[in-house]
């Protein structure tokens, strides 16, 4: 079996086709890779391709027109981006833009196409995928209308952990704090001075090798 067929097989969005139909995608997908702090795609641009990431993570962000940046969502191996426009064939609703070293498939836009017609379980992944983000905003909205700057920082903490021999654990790099600033709407120096409160209150211990432990109950 072909290596990109292996590769096919670990992307969620292909969950559910078989080798044979895994091997004709490999025909018509096309691998690129992109520098940290790149632009993959740009709001208000015509959407010609849709992304799937491989490695590597990116942040989702608009502009308003005094060039403040709010950031949406922070999207990671496996996750996707660019379909919407490729369904509804408007313009991209926001920038996309590259937070480490990324590698991607690419399927253009008659590929994409003709893949949803022929593969319902792809079509199906899909849409499970626009829930999930729909579900991600929705809990997003609902953190920056009821919760403070702490608890909107806590939320972050949060959202980029997960759960290791029942602890729970946050295993890549934080963004900058003016990145977190950007995703809850706070200032860089807010962000900073939560963060450091939050440590000293022994709610989360960062170790030498960069990972963070998150504390269930606080450390005092």
């Amino acid at each position: 079996m072909s290596t990109n067929v292996e590769m096919l097989r670990r992307v969620p969005i292909f969950f559910g086709l078989d080798d044979s139909q895994l091997e004709n995608l490999t025909h018509s997908l096309v691998k690129k890779a992109y520098p940290k702090n790149r632009v993959v795609m740009s709001e208000g641009q015509a959407a010609e391709y849709m992304f799937i990431i491989i490695a590597g993570r990116v942040k989702v962000q608009v502009t308003d027109p005094e060039g403040k940046e709010v950031i949406l969502a922070v999207l990671g191996p496996g996750e996707f981006f660019g379909e919407m426009s490729l369904i509804d064939q408007h313009p991209s609703s926001a920038s996309v833009i590259t937070l480490e070293s990324s590698h991607f498939i690419v399927v253009n836009k008659e590929d994409f196409r003709r893949h949803l017609v022929s593969n319902p379980d792809i079509a199906t992944n899909i849409m499970r995928g626009l829930v999930k983000r729909l579900r991600v905003a929705d809990k997003k909205i609902e953190t920056l209308a009821l919760l403070d700057v702490y608890g909107r920082v806590a939320r972050v903490l949060l959202d980029f952990s997960e759960v290791i021999e029942d602890k729970r654990i946050i295993r890549h790099k934080l963004p900058p704090r003016q990145e977190i600033a950007k995703m809850i709407g706070a200032s860089r120096e807010m962000v900073s001075r939560v963060m450091k409160d939050l440590e000293n209150d022994g709610y989360f211990t960062e170790h030498e090798d960069g990972t963070i432990v998150i504390n269930e109950q606080p450390h005092t």
